[in-house]
C-alpha cells in the first residue's frame, strides 16, 4: 500500500526533506517524508499546526514559501504516459503549469484569500478551462454552469457573474472545489478545506468531495487535524509530528490498533459521541517544541508517557508492524490503546 508503489499510485513522495531558512537558522519543516496517493483513494494526513501537513502538500503543487526549499528526495507524478519527476521541475516553468489544474488541483484553507477579489467567480473557473481545454466560449460558459450546480450552489445563472465577496463561506469553497475540478484532474490535494465553516456546511463539503471521487476516481490527499473527519474520509492515513511521519497505515489500522503514543493521544483528545458530558477529554501534555531548537532524539519524547533513555538520544527508525502499518517509535510494543 503506502510503503510499496502500486500500479494505481498516482503520486509518489519519496524521503522528502524541506527546510525553510531564516535568520541564518533553519526549520527542518518536513524531514523524511514518504507516502502515496493512490487512485480512487483518500489519503488523510493529520497532526497539529506546524507539524509539516501543509508544505507537504505546497510540494507536490511546487507552491513552496519563498524561503523554503526542496532538500532531498522525490516527488513524482505517475502520468498515463509516463512518471515526472515534480521536483525536479522549475515551479513556475511550462511543464508544472500543464500539470496544475489539468492532473493536480488543490482546494485552499481560506477560498478568500485563494479567490482574486476583483473578477467573477464564472471568469476565475473560466480561466483554467481556457488554458487546458480546448473549448469554445459557449462551451466554457455552459461546463462552469454545470460545474456550479454539481457543485450544490443555488441559482449557478447568478452565482456566475458575481465576485467572492458577494458569496457566503461555504459558497466560496464550492466555488473553489468547482474550480479544482473543472479539468477532471486526476489528484486533488484539500487543505483544511472546512476550517471556517460550520458543521452542516462542512458535511456538505466532504459529501460533495466523495461524490466527486465515486463520479471520476479522484484521488484525495486531505490534510486536517480533525480526526473525526479521518474516520469519515480516509481510506489511508498519515500521522505527522514536527516533521516527520510517526505513523501510517489503514484507517482500521491507525484507529483500531494505534501504535504511537502520539496517535493515541489524539485519539483521546475526541470527544465520543453518546457518552454525555460528564466524559473525559484527555489533553495531550506541554507543547510542540521550537521548530528551530528541536530536541536531539525522538521529537515527541518531552510529551511522551513513554518515553526512555533512548528516546532522548536519538530518532526511531520507520518500522513494519504489518504489512502496511508503519510506525515510527522505540517502544511502539508497549504502546497500548487501552481505555480510549
Amino acid at each position: 500500500m503506502m510503503g510499496t508503489m502500486e500500479n494505481d499510485t498516482l503520486v509518489t513522495v519519496r524521503n522528502l526533506k524541506i527546510f525553510i531558512y531564516t535568520d541564518n537558522r533553519c526549520n527542518k519543516a518536513v524531514n523524511d517524508v514518504s507516502l502515496s496517493i493512490r487512485k480512487g483513494k483518500t489519503l488523510c494526513v493529520v497532526g497539529e499546526s506546524g507539524c509539516g501537513k501543509s508544505i507537504t502538500a505546497s510540494s507536490i503543487m511546487r507552491l513552496l514559501p519563498e524561503l523554503g526549499r526542496i532538500e532531498e528526495g522525490e516527488i513524482i507524478y505517475h502520468g498515463e504516459k509516463k512518471e515526472i519527476r515534480i521536483d525536479q521541475l522549475e515551479p513556475k516553468g511550462r511543464v508544472m503549469r500543464s500539470l496544475r489544474g489539468s492532473q493536480l488541483s488543490m482546494v485552499f484553507q481560506d477560498p478568500m484569500t485563494a479567490l482574486n477579489p476583483v473578477y467573477t467567480i464564472g471568469f476565475q473557473i473560466m480561466e483554467s478551462l481556457l488554458y487546458h481545454m480546448t473549448l469554445t466560449r459557449p462551451e466554457m460558459r455552459k461546463r462552469t454552469l454545470a460545474l456550479l450546480k454539481d457543485m450544490g450552489v443555488p441559482i449557478p445563472e447568478q452565482r456566475m457573474y458575481e465576485y467572492p465577496h458577494q458569496l457566503s463561506g461555504g459558497m466560496r469553497q464550492r466555488a473553489m472545489i468547482a474550480m479544482a475540478m473543472a479539468c477532471d484532474p486526476k489528484v486533488l490535494i484539500a487543505d483544511e478545506p472546512t476550517t471556517a465553516l460550520d458543521v452542516t456546511i462542512q458535511a456538505q463539503v466532504f459529501d460533495l468531495m466523495k461524490e466527486l471521487q465515486r463520479k471520476h476516481n479522484t484521488a484525495i490527499m486531505l490534510i486536517t487535524h480533525d480526526m473525526g473527519v479521518v474516520a469519515e474520509m480516509a481510506d489511508d492515513v498519515v500521522v505527522m509530528y514536527m516533521g516527520n511521519i510517526v505513523e501510517k497505515g489503514t484507517v482500521d489500522e491507525v484507529f483500531r490498533t494505534p501504535r504511537h503514543p502520539y496517535t493515541v493521544n489524539l485519539l483521546r483528545s475526541i470527544p465520543v459521541l453518546g457518552r454525555g458530558r460528564d466524559q473525559k477529554l484527555n489533553p495531550i501534555r506541554g507543547s510542540t517544541p521550537d521548530p528551530y531548537d528541536r530536541p536531539k532524539g525522538c521529537q515527541f519524547a518531552p510529551r511522551c508517557d513513554y518515553a526512555t533513555a533512548v528516546c532522548q538520544e536519538k530518532m526511531p527508525p520507520e518500522e513494519v508492524v504489518d504489512t502496511t502499518h508503519l510506525v515510527r517509535c522505540w517502544n511502539h510494543g508497549k504502546v497500548s490503546s487501552n481505555g480510549r
